[in-house]
C-alpha cells in the first residue's frame, strides 16, 4: 500500500503546477496552514480497538479549498506530521495514506466533479451537497475502505469490525458533515478567494 499511495502522491506532484504555486505566497501560507490545522484535528481520535479509531476527517474543505493534487499533497504531510508525532505508528502509515487520505479526498474531490457538471450551480448546491452531504459520504467510504482492509488482512474478524467500528459510523456522519459544511459555509462568505473549486460567476450570478 506504502507504494501505492507514495506513486499517487508523486503523481500528484508531477503534474503540479508548482511555478505558479512558489510565485504566490499567500497560496503557500493557506496550503501549510490547512495541512497544520488538520494535525490537531486528525489527534482528537477515539476508538474501542486498535487500528479502528475514529477522527475527523475535514478532507472535503481540504480538496474544495486547494484542489485535489495540492490537497493530496498537503494531507500527505499532514499525515507525515501526526505520524511523526507518534500518534500512528509508522508500520500503518502506507494504509493510513492510502485509505485515510488518497482514497477519502479522491472521493470527495471526485462528488464535487459530478455536483459542478451535473447539479444546478447554486450557492446551497455547493454548501450542502458537495459539502455537508459529500463530507458525509466520505467519512462513510474511509471507514468502509479501512474495514476491509482490517477484515483481508485479517487483524480482526467481520463481527467485531461490524460490533466495534461499522457500528458506530452513523454517529459520526452528521457530525463529520456538519463541521466541513459549516467551514465552508463561513469560507465562501468571508473569504471566497481561498476557495481554489468556488466562483461568485458560477454560484450566485449563475443564470
Amino acid at each position: 500500500m506504502l507504494w501505492i499511495g507514495a506513486l499517487v502522491v508523486a503523481l500528484a506532484a508531477w503534474h503540479f503546477d508548482w511555478s505558479a504555486w512558489l510565485a504566490d505566497k499567500s497560496r503557500q501560507h493557506l496550503s501549510f496552514g490547512a495541512a497544520i490545522a488538520l494535525v490537531p484535528l486528525w489527534m482528537l481520535q477515539a476508538g474501542i480497538k486498535d487500528g479502528l479509531e475514529f477522527h475527523f476527517l475535514g478532507l472535503t474543505v481540504l480538496a474544495l479549498m486547494l484542489g485535489w493534487r495540492l490537497g493530496v499533497m498537503m494531507s500527505t504531510l499532514s499525515l507525515l506530521l501526526l505520524t511523526g508525532f507518534g500518534v500512528a505508528p509508522w508500520s500503518a502509515f502506507g494504509a493510513n495514506l492510502l485509505l485515510g487520505v488518497i482514497i477519502p479526498i479522491s472521493f470527495t474531490y471526485l462528488v464535487f466533479l459530478l455536483t459542478y457538471s451535473y447539479l444546478y450551480r447554486h450557492l446551497f448546491v455547493y454548501i450542502f451537497v458537495a459539502g455537508f452531504f459529500n463530507a458525509a459520504l466520505t467519512m462513510t467510504v474511509k471507514v468502509l475502505a479501512f474495514s476491509l482492509y482490517m477484515s483481508w488482512s485479517g487483524q480482526y474478524s467481520w463481527q467485531v469490525i461490524m460490533d466495534s467500528y461499522l457500528g458506530i459510523l452513523p454517529l459520526l456522519l452528521f457530525p463529520e458533515g456538519l463541521l466541513n459544511g459549516m467551514l465552508i459555509t463561513v469560507l465562501v462568505i468571508f473569504r471566497p478567494e481561498w476557495m481554489r473549486t468556488y466562483l461568485d460567476r458560477d454560484y450566485i450570478n449563475n443564470k
